[in-house]
Order: C-alpha cells, then sequence, then structure tokens
C-alpha cells in the first residue's frame, strides 16, 4: 500500500489517507463535530507548551537541513508557525474506535451515495471531462486508468477543484508531529514538504486539509515528491491548477498501487432467492483497515458466482475474481468487486467512499 494517502485520514494518497471504519473521513466540507470543537479550549496552548513546540520546530528544522533543504526555505517555512489547538481535536475525532470491531455499526450506504454521486457533481463532472477531453484520453492511454476514475477522484477529494482546504500546512503538519502519536509519519510529511518548498512553490500555496493533504488530488507532501507528474510537458507538476498534471498524478498513484488495465472496479450484483451467504465468509484478516476488508466475501470467480445465481448489471469476464459486499444489508443493492476496487481503497480505505468514486465514474461515462 502507497504511503500517503490511505491512512492519514483516520491517522488521514498510498497509506496515510483514509478511515478504518466505513464512511470516508475527510472531504471538501469536513466540520470539527460539534461535540468535539469544545476540546480545543481543553488542548493546551499555553506559553510552556508554545516554548516546547518552537524547540521542536529547531529539531524538524537541523532534520530539514540534513536533507538537504535550504536555509532560506527552512526560515520561510518556519516563521511565524505555532501549535494549532484546532488540528489536535480535528485528529483525535477521527473514527475508528467509536464503531468498535464489529462492521454491522457501520451506517447505510445510501445516505453517504446520495451526497457524494448526487446530480450536480455528476453534471460538473462531465462538464469538466468534456473540457479536457484530449488530455484525459491521452492520459487513460499511457497510464491505463480509465479517465472517469480520475475525474472521480478530484470529483470526490475536492469537488473538482472547488475546495482544496486552508489549513496552512507547515503549521498543521509541525502540529501533528510535534503531538507525537505518530510523530515519524508527520514528520517525515514536513520535511518533504519544505522540500517541496525548496522546488520555489511558494508558502502561501502550501494550503490544504488538516491533516496535510493538498491540491486537486490531495496529495499529501510525500506522495508529491513520489508520484505527482508533469502532464502536459511544461516542466512543472501543477496539481493545484493544471488539470493535465492533476489527472496524470492520480493515474500514476493508481497506476503504482496495481491497477489492472481493462478490468471494471465492480458491478451491481442481482442476488437470487435465497442466495446462501453462510459459506461465503472470508477466512483472511487483512493487516491494513481490517473493519473495512471485514465487509467483503471471499474471493470468487465470476464463473462461479454464476453458478450461484449472481447476476450483474455489467458483465465480467468469467476468470474475473471478485467478493460481494451488501453495504446497507440483506435485500438492499449488492455489488461485486474487483482488484481494481482495492486499488481504490489504497487512496481512502473506506467502502463508502471506494463505492461513490465507482458509481461517480460510472455515471461520468455514461454520456462519452
Amino acid at each position: 500500500m502507497l504511503i500517503g494517502l490511505a491512512m492519514v485520514m483516520s491517522v488521514t494518497g498510498a497509506q496515510a489517507q483514509g478511515a478504518a471504519s466505513d464512511p470516508a473521513s475527510h472531504g471538501p466540507a469536513a466540520q470539527l463535530p460539534a461535540s468535539v470543537a469544545a476540546s480545543v479550549e481543553t488542548i493546551s496552548t499555553d506559553s510552556a507548551t508554545e516554548l516546547r513546540f518552537q524547540g521542536f520546530l529547531q529539531f524538524l528544522s537541523a532534520r530539514a537541513r540534513a536533507e538537504g533543504v535550504s536555509e532560506a526555505t527552512i526560515q520561510r517555512m518556519t516563521a511565524g508557525l505555532s501549535f494549532n489547538p484546532r488540528v489536535i481535536a480535528f485528529d483525535r475525532s477521527q473514527p475508528g474506535s467509536g464503531a468498535g470491531a464489529n462492521p454491522a455499526a457501520a451506517p447505510d450506504f445510501a445516505p453517504y451515495r446520495r451526497a457524494h454521486v448526487d446530480a450536480a457533481r455528476i453534471a460538473a463532472g462531465r462538464a469538466l471531462y468534456r473540457s479536457v477531453a484530449p488530455d484525459a484520453a491521452r492520459i487513460q492511454a499511457r497510464y491505463g486508468v480509465p479517465a472517469p476514475i480520475l475525474m472521480a477522484i478530484w470529483g470526490n477529494e475536492t469537488n473538482f477543484g472547488r475546495y482544496h482546504g486552508d489549513f496552512d500546512l507547515a503549521r498543521s503538519l509541525a502540529t501533528l508531529a510535534y503531538e507525537g502519536r505518530r510523530r515519524e509519519l508527520f514528520a517525515g510529511e514536513f520535511i518533504a514538504l519544505l522540500k517541496i518548498a525548496d522546488t520555489g512553490v511558494p508558502r502561501s500555496q502550501l494550503v490544504g486539509s488538516w491533516a496535510g493533504a493538498f491540491g486537486n488530488p490531495q496529495f499529501l507532501p510525500s506522495v508529491y515528491l513520489r508520484l505527482a507528474q508533469d502532464g502536459d510537458g511544461d516542466g512543472i507538476r501543477d496539481i493545484w491548477s493544471n488539470p493535465a498534471d492533476t489527472l496524470a498524478s492520480i493515474a500514476q498513484y493508481f497506476r503504482d498501487a496495481g491497477w489492472h488495465p481493462g478490468e471494471e472496479w465492480g458491478t451491481v450484483a442481482i442476488l437470487p432467492p435465497g442466495f446462501d451467504r453462510a459459506e461465503l465468509g472470508s477466512p483472511l484478516n487483512s493487516p491494513v483497515c481490517p473493519r473495512v476488508h471485514a465487509r467483503h466475501s471471499r474471493w470468487l470467480t465470476m464463473r462461479e458466482w454464476r453458478a450461484r445465481g449472481v447476476t450483474t448489471q455489467r458483465p465480467l469476464t468469467d476468470d474475473t475474481l471478485a467478493a460481494l459486499i451488501e453495504p446497507d444489508g440483506v435485500g438492499k443493492t449488492a455489488f461485486l468487486l474487483t482488484g481494481n476496487y482495492r486499488v481504490i481503497l489504497e487512496y481512502n480505505c473506506s467502502n463508502y467512499y471506494a463505492l461513490s468514486v465507482g458509481l461517480l465514474a460510472d455515471e461520468i461515462a455514461s454520456t462519452l
């Protein structure tokens, strides 16, 4: 799994951006829950805390120097930084402990689907696709990832660039590193951010989510350094305002995560009356996002699913391996998921996020 996007939001593009529970834990309209907002006042911001934070910044600066970041960039990126209690409150409000280990505790998918695969987002995705169609087709051919999937990631992450987040990334990442529970992860992201700044990106552009993700695809700094692409050949990897760079960067992420060209992400499945689910439980325990994967059946070939009377909305080849999920329970919409669905989970380890990406992509593609 990539280190960058799927775990930080459960913490967070990659394993640092997703939730361990089913509903995706981030998005353009993320708000601090009212029940947690009051805790901002209880997180220590006294002079002693700030003094310790400033000392920790010196440690991070020394590490950045040792990794080749220029002194001018270090000074520019650390000037005026202070501890941010709101970031810690957001981090502590992330799902993962409240629902326990029972997958059945997750809420229904249907309301999430209505909010994320809605008419406005579908229309915006289709319009944007038409405006970038030549670049999208070229990038799809180069990387092997369908352009509608790339568009759907963009739509889910930032509503096609309408909202990138407004947290100062340097302040957020330094605060999360100082807090200490995932110190090495966030210290590394802080250093990566300084390396990006050292290429000439202004600090004013380095804003994003409270957990450090930024740009149209909401990459973490380390993911940007490793995977961001120059999609139009101008020598710049601009994932903030350049559609070609944005789409190529997401495509490289998916290719790096193991996307199989030519394979669907999944499809709606129609189960026969009296369908026996008893023998479909998976004996495997996923080491990453176990509650997300616990909702999937064991893998069967499509030939085996058809032998059990299962039909699908879209055809999948006989030898394609697929797992079943019924996100809203027995009798509601079911899906068969391929290995490429698992790749979407690499971006954000949430079934609801991954399903909404696949369904939004299908809607965008339906008029192409």
